[in-house]
């Protein structure tokens, strides 16, 4: 169990470390200098160069790779180039508004896939069964920005049950705060659980064809009782995995839902970011944003092994 764990760990490090480079490297090589940009198109040459050497963008382009992955050792992602202030108190304010939307999307997601699929695969071959899975292929299909419009259109426009945007903030409360990111979380939660409801279904069906299921049949237990007792049980171990990647992505993917809502998250920085050629903000948040998932990944990785002892037992 040592030697996986260690084995794990060199994998996320490596993983980090080619991350960083292809970040890097991305961003670069994108059209347009922050420093031009920054000070407009009628700059003078030499104002633009005492810019470049103020950012630090004068140096070699290995070495401001280096300054950057030194400082993200230490906690120190740079000062944006735009607002002039460390890139880690601006990540720190719009966290308080992406963490609780990946968590309430996620949350939303799973109470909604787990009985959809559990209902699905107890009815399997039968018309609800069709229709749940038809329903599912649907919220897969639909684009969850478009969705997004839809409920805005919906909820804001026509019934004016929540604003079309904006967040109201923690400080007038959690009920606004919550109702403020309703919206954005249903249309986060809805992909997320149509793929979570179509993997508990195939667990589940899976489970339900095993030899100890067969027994506990034979023993007397219903179907109802069995499935309780015994088939949902095993069935949420793959079902977790997928909940611990689909928090990953909630929190890596919500730049458009972010932007469609005008919420003032990590999605949104990074648009602006982009659109303000502000690389330093870029590179650290999307390189956040990449240690979370992976992070995320190594967490349910080892504790897939933990709880499953057939897995366990293949790697020690």
């Amino acid at each position: 169990m040592l030697e996986y764990f260690f084995r794990r760990v060199v994998t996320l490090f490596f993983t980090l470390v080619f991350a960083s480079i292809i970040i890097f490297v991305s961003l670069e090589i994108i059209p347009g200098d922050p420093a031009s940009y920054m000070l407009g198109i009628n700059a003078q040459e030499d104002t633009v160069i005492a810019l470049k050497k103020e950012l630090g963008l004068d140096k070699p382009k290995f070495e401001r790779y280096l300054i950057w992955v030194k400082g993200m050792l230490i906690g120190d992602f740079g000062v944006s180039y735009t607002y002039r202030s460390p890139v880690i108190e601006m990540v720190g304010e719009r966290l308080w508004v992406s963490l609780p939307l990946a968590i309430y999307a996620l949350l939303l997601s799973t109470i909604i896939a787990l009985p959809v699929g559990i209902f699905a695969a107890a009815n399997r071959g039968k018309i609800l069964d069709f229709s749940i899975m038809g329903f599912t292929q649907i919220g897969i299909a639909i684009p969850n920005f478009w969705f997004a419009m839809l409920l805005v259109y919906l909820f804001a426009i026509i019934l004016r049950w929540f604003s079309a945007g904006g967040f109201a903030g923690w400080e007038d409360g959690i009920i606004l705060g919550l109702k403020s990111l309703t919206l954005p979380a249903i249309a986060l939660a809805l992909p997320q659980a149509s793929i979570l409801a179509r993997v508990m279904r195939s667990s589940l069906i899976d489970i339900l064809s095993e030899d100890f299921m067969k027994t506990a049949r034979a023993k007397g237990l219903s179907f109802k009782k069995a499935l309780i007792s015994h088939g949902i049980r095993n069935a949420l171990i793959p079902v977790l995995t997928i909940i611990g990647l689909q928090f990953s992505f909630l929190m890596a993917g919500a730049i458009i839902i972010e932007n469609v809502f005008f919420l003032p998250g990590l999605g949104r920085l990074i648009f602006q970011s982009i659109a303000q050629r502000d690389i330093i903000v870029v590179e650290s948040v999307i390189m956040l944003l990449v240690f979370s998932v992976v992070l995320v990944t190594f967490i349910v990785d080892i504790a897939y092994v933990i709880v499953d002892p057939r897995l366990r037992s293949s790697i020690l």
